[in-house]
């Protein structure tokens, strides 16, 4: 039968049956958590004693309540001690365990235990790499650009020159001994700042500012992170005597790096030269003696370059010269000992026979100087009276004459290019008259 048919009774599941269905009895439920507690703790329920013995059976069941009650407070005391002692290192870091503020060991990542409270753990980030500016400050982390101010007291250095140069620098680091990082100095990171600038300072002083500011960049930032490293891992507490320095006698034993435990725990991982020039009051002049400077550089480039134009060709040409004078020489030399020796030759003919000696010489120089003249030879023996012959053209050496005409009458009426020489005439060069005195003279010594 359904619960919602006639005659089946009101058995409305959502209504109780009929019941009265109030609030559960808090006093009931602790009472009845209480006995069960109790039976497992090997007591005695409240409703199993007698008549007479009611008042102990309660007091029985409320020692039982108390001690059940405290046993669920130790097991929530323990489950929450092992929650507060157990700790995680996550990868990348490492934890410092502290027992009463005193350091005892260092934890790899992974879950590990303490001692809570007794124990205390300081987490810390030794892959993380952090980042520090040197004689400026720059807008904020996303923007470095945006608003960059210059800082004087940590950029303005002095050089070698006695010059000021404003030097800024980035460096990035990163925690190499977390103990040491913890310990050893009480702000790491205003430390780093401070031995970067004095380090910088250091090695800037000792240079000149031609060379911070032109072909010594690298050089410098290597010998900052170089001193700036030394430095930091010099300082922390000596192990052998403590945190004191060791004391032999009076003296005091100074400390290396040996000695320290781990130093400042920072690893500088790179020092970053952002910007190094003059200050900006006196950037005009410097520009000025840069220019001034370049321009000397090239002025000197072009000498050279025209040095080594001019001088081999000067070289050469004294060569050729040299060589010039030099055949000269030896072509005077044998020129004259060839005259020399002729004369001594003419000498010989001269004392065998004068007449013919002399007679050629006469020749001979007869023909040396028509040689050199422009003549003209005409015969007259079977000619006019009237003779014209013009000489400008029977001089050029340049035309030969025209052939000879067959009339001799002709010549006094033909226009003057017209005209040809005299009929017997002929127009000849040196060199005929010079055949003619060789045969005349060749003829005399024949004879």
């Amino acid at each position: 039968m359904a619960w919602n048919e006639p005659g089946g009774g009101n058995r409305d599941p959502w209504s109780g049956g009929g019941r009265d269905q109030g609030p559960p009895d808090l006093d009931e439920v602790v009472r009845k958590l209480s006995d069960k507690l109790g039976t497992l703790l090997g007591g005695r329920r409240g409703g199993d004693s007698g008549g007479g013995g009611g008042s102990s059976g309660d007091s029985g069941a409320s020692g039982s309540g108390f001690v059940g009650i405290g046993l669920i407070v130790a097991l929530i005391l323990v489950v929450g001690w092992l929650f507060a002692s157990i700790y995680i290192v996550n990868e990348g870091e490492r934890g410092v365990v502290l027992r009463f503020g005193r350091y005892l060991e260092t934890t790899m990542p992974g879950p590990h235990l303490r001692f809570f409270p007794i124990d205390r753990v300081e987490i810390v980030n030794v892959e993380q790499r952090r980042y520090r500016e040197i004689g400026y400050r720059s807008g904020g982390n996303g923007n470095r650009q945006a608003a960059i101010r210059s800082v004087s007291k940590e950029a303005l250095m002095l050089t070698q020159d006695e010059n000021i140069v404003d030097v800024r620098l980035a460096v990035q680091y990163q925690v190499k001994d977390p103990r040491a990082y913890l310990f050893n100095v009480l702000d790491p990171e205003s430390v780093l700042v401070q031995v970067v600038e004095s380090a910088a300072r250091e090695t800037i002083g000792k240079s000149t500012m031609d060379f911070v500011l032109t072909e010594g960049r690298s050089d410098i930032v290597a010998d900052i992170k170089t001193l700036s490293q030394r430095i930091l891992d010099n300082y922390g507490p000596d192990q052998a005597s403590g945190g004191a320095p060791a004391v032999a006698g009076k003296e005091v034993v100074p400390l290396n790096a040996n000695q320290r435990q781990g130093g400042a725990g920072l690893q500088i991982v790179t020092v970053v030269l952002q910007d190094a020039q003059p200050p900006e009051e006196v950037q005009d002049a410097f520009a000025d003696a840069i220019k001034a400077r370049e321009d000397e550089q090239r002025l000197k480039n072009e000498a050279e370059a025209y040095a080594n134009e001019v001088i081999p060709k000067a070289r050469g040409q004294a060569a050729r010269r040299l060589q010039e004078s030099s055949a000269y020489k030896e072509q005077v030399v044998a020129q004259a000992q060839g005259e020399a020796s002729r004369f001594e030759q003419l000498l010989l003919a001269y004392q065998k026979a004068p007449e013919v000696t002399r007679e050629r010489l006469y020749l001979e120089a007869l023909e040396s100087v028509l040689f050199r003249a422009s003549k003209v030879l005409v015969d007259v023996k079977g000619t006019n009276n009237l003779l014209y012959l013009p000489l400008d053209r029977l001089l050029k050496p340049t035309e030969k004459p025209s052939a000879p005409s067959a009339s001799n009458g002709a010549m006094e009426n033909s226009p003057p290019d017209a005209l040809p020489p005299a009929s017997s005439s002929a127009s000849v060069d040196g060199s005929a008259a010079v055949t003619r005195l060789r045969d005349l003279s060749r003829d005399r010594e024949v004879r």
